[in-house]
């Protein structure tokens, strides 16, 4: 089997048979990572370029790994320091990536649809780093294949994501990609930061998190955006963290052995206590090195003979 597309876009388009070949391919990819040597030629002669408009540190920085893992040359461009501060345009920069010869092109934009836009310009393959409030697919990914490998399955399983939902990218991707692979998927946070509607998307809605928690498999706790304070939105972050905060007692709520994810970066003492962000449940490192594997499983279905 292979992708569908050259492209990753979202995983609102991807069937679960795809998601689960990502994720399937990730565990392999997992294993080079784990080598005193972590070099193979899957990659040799393609050239991977980033392209974020916005600052990141783990995608892009997982992105070049994984590239350079699989022997590509990598080029990163840093829009602060490029043309674009001149006013170059998105095609006109797809344009000029297209007369270097990129094979794969991550892109991050603040605009929702940029990577759809992008692939209209390149012949490239575009991966989506993130776009505005619209899709994180390659997080959402990382998330599942940590989830996978840490508790076996996703099918069944109770996640709940806890936070600023109706900003978050990461939630957005989390919910499509959960709810096709089985999962009961709950959104917890303040009435504020719940999206109008998301009810449709086949979650269930809660505004307390301790009832969101029983019983729970799975707690993603997202960011939040501190710059989204002073739209009123909640009272203080000081009040957020009173009643939102996963903390040691509100954990012991959901399963015995249930799973802590976070993808970063976390503000300690707000939305997640250091407690919980350095407990033995707590595997947000490991989403780290999960995320350059599923990165190095998506670098090789999209450009690497596995499409």
């Amino acid at each position: 089997m292979a992708l569908k597309s050259k492209h990753l876009l979202g995983l609102k388009d991807l069937s679960a048979q795809e998601i689960k070949l990502i994720l399937d391919t990730a565990g392999p990819m997992k294993e080079i990572i784990q080598r005193d040597i972590k070099k193979v030629p899957t990659l040799r002669g393609k050239l991977v370029v980033t392209l974020f408009y916005e600052p990141s540190t783990r995608t892009r920085t997982s992105f070049e790994l994984a590239a350079k893992y699989m022997g590509a040359d990598t080029v990163s461009i840093a829009t602060s320091t490029s043309s674009v501060t001149k006013g170059e345009s998105l095609r006109d920069t797809a344009q000029t990536l297209a007369a270097m010869g990129a094979d794969a092109v991550i892109i991050r934009h603040s605009a929702a649809g940029s990577p759809v836009l992008l692939t209209r310009y390149i012949k490239a393959s575009v991966i989506n780093g993130g776009d505005g409030m619209h899709e994180h697919p390659t997080q959402a990914l990382l998330d599942m294949f940590t989830i996978q490998e840490k508790l076996g399955r996703i099918e069944g399983l109770k996640v709940v994501i806890l936070g600023d939902i109706l900003h978050s990218r990461v939630a957005r991707s989390n919910i499509w990609g959960l709810t096709k692979m089985g999962a009961e998927v709950r959104v917890a946070g303040p009435p504020t930061l719940i999206p109008k509607g998301i009810e449709n998307l086949g979650v269930k809605v809660f505004y307390r998190v301790e009832e969101a928690l029983r019983g729970a498999d799975v707690i993603n706790v997202l960011r939040i955006q501190r710059e989204r304070q002073k739209k009123g939105l909640f009272p203080s972050l000081r009040e957020y963290a009173l009643l939102y905060q996963l903390t040691p007692e509100r954990l012991r709520l959901a399963k015995p052995n249930a799973l802590v994810l976070h993808p970063g970066p976390m503000n300690r003492g707000i939305e997640i206590s250091p407690a919980v962000a350095d407990g033995l449940q707590s595997a947000i490192t490991e989403q780290v090195t999960n995320g350059v594997a599923v990165r190095m499983a998506l670098l090789y279905l999209l450009i690497g003979g596995g499409n």
